[in-house]
């Protein structure tokens, strides 16, 4: 069974000669990324490496503290991530305010309802339970809003003479902006709907691959992962609705006028 036997560095070494592939595709096309793959690999490296050894210490614990201590330092990590890497970022404290805001809001709830009400779990703040399930939410609320904010700024960018005559009109705000806010929406929420669409089909998802090669039964293995899609397709439609609204209220103000010199051009990294 894969599940009862345990990685050696060498393993973990072989499989990371398929990022190989990623390195010369960029180097074909000439797209300059290889320097950011590099890193992004050994950033992820120590980063899972680090929390193994941190979530050994807090599973031990079994406080709600280390839990809760744990949650917001992940909480803050997907703030700064969901604003990281804008081509046209807002504001930097009121957007990276609006996204903690709404992370800490959407994550910590949805992972309580599922480990209080659905998984019943006792204490339901059990780190071993409660942490990954917050992390898979916040991974891809994360992205959502990335995506929102992303679409929302390059909307009213490109369409802003047209939003400033709808504002001088006296349309209030959110009616000027309809436009952005529903190609913000729709592109942030396609994500979740394509994974939910060809789960088990195309792929198995992480949850549910992570089981069977644990010994888990596949059906029962497929409830869990059922479980967690519904989690996050919830979570993640909250998170993307909070980051339009909110962006929308950042880039314009109450006098009816667009703001977007409270953006910043910069290259995305």
């Amino acid at each position: 069974m894969i599940g009862a036997g345990a990685l050696s560095v060498g393993d973990v070494a072989m499989a990371a000669l398929l990022l190989l592939a990623n390195g010369l595709i960029s180097v074909a096309f000439r797209l300059g990324l290889e320097r950011g793959m590099v890193v992004a690999g050994l950033r992820m490296v120590l980063q899972l490496a680090a929390v193994g050894y941190v979530l050994q210490v807090v599973f031990r614990q079994s406080s709600a503290v280390w839990t809760m201590s744990l949650a917001l330092l992940m909480v803050a990590v997907a703030a700064h991530e969901a604003c990281a890497r804008q081509s046209l970022p807002i504001a930097k404290p009121a957007s990276l305010a609006l996204s903690a805001g709404t992370l800490l809001l959407v994550g910590s709830f949805t992972a309580m309802y599922v480990t209080s009400a659905v998984l019943r779990v006792e204490p339901w703040y059990s780190a071993r339970v409660f942490l990954p399930i917050l992390g898979m939410i916040l991974g891809n609320a994360l992205t959502g809003m990335a995506l929102a904010f992303e679409t929302l700024t390059q909307t009213a960018s490109s369409g802003r003479g047209g939003l400033e005559a709808r504002l001088a009109l006296g349309h209030p705000r959110f009616e000027a902006m309809r436009e952005p806010i529903r190609r913000a929406l729709t592109t942030a929420m396609m994500p979740v709907i394509n994974s939910m669409t060809v789960a088990g089909v195309v792929a198995l998802p992480g949850m549910m691959t992570g089981q069977i090669l644990a010994g888990v039964e596949p059906i029962e293995a497929a409830k869990y992962q059922i479980m967690i899609m519904f989690a996050i397709a919830g979570a993640s439609s909250l998170a993307v609705a909070a980051a339009a609204v909110g962006g929308v209220l950042l880039i314009t103000d109450r006098r009816g006028r667009l703001r977007l010199d409270r953006l910043s051009r910069k290259t995305p990294d």
